[in-house]
């Protein structure tokens, strides 16, 4: 396989992916930096990151005398629906984990 730019060979690399187990088939050229992703593992490793579930970092920050909170990500808020007002159920079920369900 040549590259479509300046016609040198591509070089196949396996490419991991953060969150994924398995690898992304890279074709790339040393050339002029031009690269290609295999479709077929570039499937995959889309359709494992999509099982996996949503982690982002957040802080905790002071909201007023001994309360703290957290604020959504706005990625949170439009993936999930959530609207300002709406009610939700938060569980403590061990010292590492919080439990938060919305109610239909």
């Amino acid at each position: 396989m040549n590259c479509p730019n300046c016609n040198s060979k591509l070089r196949k690399v396996e490419v991991n992916v953060h969150g994924a187990e398995n690898k992304a088939v890279s074709y790339q050229c040393t050339k002029c930096d031009y690269f290609e992703f295999e479709q077929k593992s570039a499937q995959k490793v889309i359709e494992e990151l999509r099982e996996t579930p949503l982690k982002i970092k957040q802080k905790v920050v002071k909201l007023s005398q001994e309360r703290l909170g957290i604020y959504f990500n706005k990625n949170v808020v439009r993936s999930l629906e959530i609207k300002k007002g709406e009610e939700i159920y938060v569980s403590v079920p061990d010292k590492r984990h919080i439990l938060i369900e919305l109610r239909d």
